[in-house]
């Protein structure tokens, strides 16, 4: 299938993916699900890509989740599928840093892409929310999972429990958003601000870290310890550690190869 839903765009060392359909507030369906998975495997292969940004065309929304008439029209089983739960695990495990830009609504499943990122980046205007118990049902592509551990399990509660709207002030008070923009305009001029620091970073540093981190949250912390231990002894045996210290001593700025 070619990509009708989204645009995948290269600047240097930055990936720009647009979630494309401004007239439904980039609605996440099956298609888009699956244009997103094609362009994570294709971006996963691309060496000259160190990190990837992701945001949604128009202005009025980032993502506002499943369309709701498609909710309507679901057999039961087809949940167990998982499109859209499998299509952000493989945003939260690709081993480039991913920073969301939100403007707009960043609704249910919208918010659920927000959450798989690594960094989260708002405008001033953006909402975030998961209203999904208002139509009966859960967050089912891990909102129940991620928001508990990037804002607290109260808190998750009281945004799943209520389906409250919060602005991105809010959301960054309580630690779901990373940077508030103001104006608008300014949105990805930040989140490529972002992205350029990351760059200059060792590419294998920030994979492996990304790696702890995610793997991290899930295990205790002696089970954590032990990653981070081995991580590092793979980061040591890199040119890229040669070329960072050396570097450091001799006052200039790396020239990291990643390898």
């Amino acid at each position: 299938m070619s990509k009708q839903n989204i645009l995948l765009q290269k600047e240097g060392a930055i990936a720009l993916l647009t979630i494309n359909r401004p007239e439904v507030r980039n609605a996440l369906d099956f298609q888009t699900c699956y244009e997103i998975r094609q362009a994570m495997g294709e971006l996963r292969s691309d060496s000259d890509i160190r990190v990837v940004i992701v945001t949604g065309a128009g202005g009025k929304a980032f993502a506002s989740g499943a369309d709701i008439k498609s909710l309507m029209e679901r057999e039961t089983l087809y949940v167990l599928k998982g499109e859209l739960q499998g299509t952000l695990l493989e945003i939260e495990n690709l081993e480039k840093p991913v920073i969301a830009a939100i403007d707009g609504y960043a609704l249910g499943g919208g918010c659920e892409l927000a959450l798989a990122c690594d960094i989260r980046i708002a405008t001033s205007r953006a909402k975030l929310g998961q209203p999904e118990l208002n139509l009966g049902i859960i967050p089912g592509a891990g909102g129940t999972q991620r928001l508990q551990k990037i804002v607290g399990m109260g808190k998750a509660k009281e945004l799943i429990f209520t389906g409250d709207m919060i602005s991105a002030q809010e959301a960054k008070t309580i630690g779901l958003v990373n940077q508030v923009v103001d104006p608008p305009e300014n949105l990805l001029a930040a989140a490529k601000e972002m992205a350029s620091k990351i760059i200059a970073k060792g590419p294998v540093a920030v994979s492996l870290a990304k790696m702890v981190i995610n793997a991290g949250a899930n295990m205790d912390i002696n089970a954590g310890l032990l990653l981070e231990k081995f991580a590092q002894t793979i980061a040591f045996s890199t040119a890229d550690r040669i070329e960072g210290t050396s570097a450091f001593l001799e006052k200039r700025k790396p020239n990291f190869l990643g390898k």
